[in-house]
């Protein structure tokens, strides 16, 4: 589950800011993540919770915004959003497809003590 390991790496994040900005305690961990991520939310949820139980996010919120596929259509110049990976354009049906968005997985806001 990869999603501990990035868990682990958003607590890394957390701690690097309140080292930086004085904080005692995080409330919120906002997070994005875009639909193309490869990250299951309601794992990165449970991961979540485990490995900030012993760090300043103990007890701390997980808020998770998901953003859309999107990608740039060649044959039919459209920006269109997708689902998945390597499925045709909805307006034209066409192959052509360059991903521009939702690959993210970012901490957007932290609310903080």
């Amino acid at each position: 589950m990869h999603e501990m390991a990035l868990c682990e790496g958003i607590i890394g994040i957390v701690e690097e800011e309140a080292r930086k900005r004085s904080f005692a305690k995080v409330n919120v961990v906002c997070l994005e993540i875009g639909a193309l991520s490869h990250v299951a939310p309601e794992a990165m949820k449970f991961c979540f919770e485990t490995v900030a139980a012993r760090t300043i996010a103990r007890g701390a919120r997980l808020e998770i915004i998901e953003t859309p596929g999107t990608a740039w259509c060649m044959a039919c110049s459209s920006s269109v959003e997708i689902k998945q990976r390597y499925e045709p354009c909805p307006s034209c049906g066409g192959y052509q497809l360059q991903v521009t968005g939702g690959e993210e997985m970012r901490v957007r806001e932290l609310e903080v003590d």
